[in-house]
């Protein structure tokens, strides 16, 4: 089964002021964004580079200069021809000039660009007329809608979350901390990675998964079912939505029918006797490679149920298994305690 690693890359190379504390926080932070950004739209000869305090700024049309964050010169420098590093060893005089005579031969009036501008000072982004955004905030808000029982894994070893949202795109990994259900011999969560960029840096898109274990650089352990959905920000990227959805709600009902199903074993194991004497269940215990000391001591706690059924031996080796030392040892008790529940599989 493969190790997911999306998480971990993130939690590496997102700064403090990019990390959020819950959906709600990331969502105010995404809201506020759309709220104060506009899109202008104008011929591509109407971007025109200017001098403006000092240093390389743009304005588009009649409106006034706005400044452009490293996101939106580098697409800048990509529409004009001109190599970023190359523009940025220029002084702000010569660079505008560059860019001037460059961008004004690549550029048609018949052709539009549109740039997404925040608080009519900084533009955010320069895309092709053929762009379509989908803001992050809708995102968001969906999966607090359809995504109610998952929230972030622990945090990380740097105090991350698994929530992220910069100058370019958003990340968000979430989990169920209580949909843990059995697959084969080992329990697994359910946990999805979702991402976007209202900027054009990637794509928008979802993937779904089941894990074992999220270590604290969240690299995402044993994974399985992993499946993902991406869409480019073209004419019908406001379908993204509804695929997201679509593939969340297939993973709560997976995780629902597990978790029904679990249930009926459980039930049917808490009324099914393993053996009718503590003398009989020992030597059944035996034969299925259980020790002597781990047998002994789970029936002195299954004894207490009052009978021996197939749960109260479950549960009494899970118990047992917690306190061993070594955590190989814990994962085979764990293991071999569950594979008495094979013995009233529905």
């Amino acid at each position: 089964m493969p190790n997911l690693t999306h998480a971990s890359c993130e939690l590496f190379e997102r700064p403090p002021d990019e990390r959020f504390e819950s959906t709600t926080d990331l969502l105010r932070h995404c809201q506020t964004l759309k709220e104060r950004s506009r899109r202008l739209k104008e011929p591509g000869p109407e971007f025109r580079p200017v001098l403006h305090e000092s240093d390389v700024a743009l304005q588009v049309n009649g409106f006034s200069p706005c400044r452009l964050n490293d996101w939106s010169f580098s697409q800048f420098c990509s529409i004009a021809g001109v190599a970023k590093d190359t523009v940025n060893r220029l002084r702000p005089e010569t660079a505008v000039q560059v860019l001037s005579e460059t961008v004004r031969q690549r550029t048609r009036d018949d052709t539009d660009l549109q740039a997404l501008v925040f608080d009519d000072k900084i533009i955010r982004a320069i895309n092709g007329e053929q762009y379509k955004r989908l803001w992050n905030a809708e995102i968001i808000a969906m999966l607090q809608e359809f995504a109610v029982d998952f929230q972030p894994p622990q945090k990380g070893y740097n105090g991350a979350t698994g929530l992220y949202a910069g100058e370019q795109d958003m990340f968000c990994f979430l989990i169920d901390p209580a949909g843990w259900t059995e697959i084969g011999e080992d329990a697994f969560a359910p946990g999805f990675f979702v991402w976007n960029s209202e900027v054009g840096k990637r794509t928008v898109g979802v993937s779904t998964f089941w894990f074992q274990a999220v270590c604290a650089n969240h690299v995402v352990w044993d994974a399985c079912e992993v499946t993902e959905f991406t869409r480019k920000h073209t004419g019908r990227v406001r379908d993204a939505l509804t695929d997201i959805r679509a593939a969340i709600e297939a993973l709560v009902k997976r995780r629902d029918e597990r978790k029904d199903r679990f249930a009926k074993v459980v039930a049917k194991a808490m009324a099914t006797t393993y053996g009718q004497d503590a003398e009989e269940v020992e030597k059944l215990l035996n034969k299925a490679g259980f020790t002597k000391s781990l047998t002994t001591r789970a029936l002195e706690i299954a004894a207490e149920h009052g009978r021996f059924t197939v749960w109260s031996l479950v549960d009494a080796m899970t118990q047992l298994a917690r306190d061993l030392q070594y955590a190989g040892s814990r994962t085979e008790a764990e293991q071999k305690a569950s594979s008495l529940l094979s013995l009233v599989t529905v």
